[in-house]
């Protein structure tokens, strides 16, 4: 087991093999400052590390998931052009390539600019009846730099993206769910995080780890390089997955009608 790193801003717990990454500055509605930029991208590095865990969830403490970058702090970082994340951290907006872990996320109250892009770099996104979203950078003089240009389009389709990135306007949940930014709606937060973990809970006790991984790497390489790379991919892949250990006992599991006790190997 991998030891974890000392957090100010962000908690972490483990849930089996599941790690809850909790953003801790609720008296500043979880506004990113450079310590909250540099906790949560060590919380990242953790979970794509540590091999005993299968799945991460993220979420927030308090009444709002965030209000954002704390500008006054970081914005003298940004300027000059340096990354706020640490040698042994990922970015949590997970453009520094590939992932490996997928990541579910639940959003309540509000949750702006680059708490999207979190939402966006998720896999899975669950969202609180009272959550309130809005890309503000454009009425700030700058625009979203942490994937939202790029991965809003393609989930939401251009004339969703545009009515919310070009506006700055607020839409609420039930519009982020017809767009697509989040996968479910609950009553509140406390239902957010409770299914939320549930559903990472699936995916790290009941699915085969290496067939988890190589579907992340199928869907990323579709994304990055096209849909010719990513089939060309396929059945080499799943010959090699057809080899493992992991794949034996799925067989086995369906033939003695038991649930699978997938080893990662």
């Amino acid at each position: 087991m991998t030891t974890e790193p000392v957090l100010q801003t962000v908690t972490l717990k483990r849930d089996g093999r599941v790690l809850v990454m909790g953003l801790d500055r609720p008296d500043k509605r979880n506004a990113f400052d450079r310590t909250m930029l540099a906790d949560l991208s060590r919380a990242y590095g953790l979970l794509e590390r540590d091999e005993s865990l299968r799945a991460g969830v993220l979420l927030a403490h308090g009444e709002h998931f965030t209000a954002g970058l704390d500008l006054l702090d970081v914005a003298p970082l940004i300027a000059a052009g340096e990354s706020p994340f640490p040698a042994d951290g990922r970015d949590p907006w997970r453009l520094d390539g590939p992932w490996t872990k997928p990541v579910v996320a639940a959003v309540q109250g509000r949750c702006l600019t680059l708490g999207i892009e979190l939402l966006l770099a998720a896999d899975i996104r669950v969202a609180a009846a009272d959550a309130r979203f809005a890309q503000i950078e454009v009425l700030r003089g700058i625009y979203p730099f942490g994937g939202a240009s790029v991965r809003l389009p393609r989930d939401a389709g251009w004339g969703n993206a545009m009515r919310w990135l070009l506006t700055g306007d607020e839409f609420d949940a039930t519009e982020a769910h017809r767009i697509g930014l989040v996968q479910e709606v609950v009553e509140d937060a406390a239902a957010a995080h409770a299914r939320a973990i549930e559903i990472a809970h699936t995916i790290a006790d009941r699915a085969a780890p290496l067939g988890v991984r190589a579907t992340l790497a199928s869907a990323q390489l579709a994304r990055s390089s096209g849909e010719a790379a990513a089939f060309e991919r396929l059945q080499p892949e799943v010959a090699r997955l057809f080899t493992t250990q992991d794949a034996a006992e799925g067989v086995q599991s369906f033939v003695e009608r038991r649930p699978a006790q997938f080893q990662g190997a």
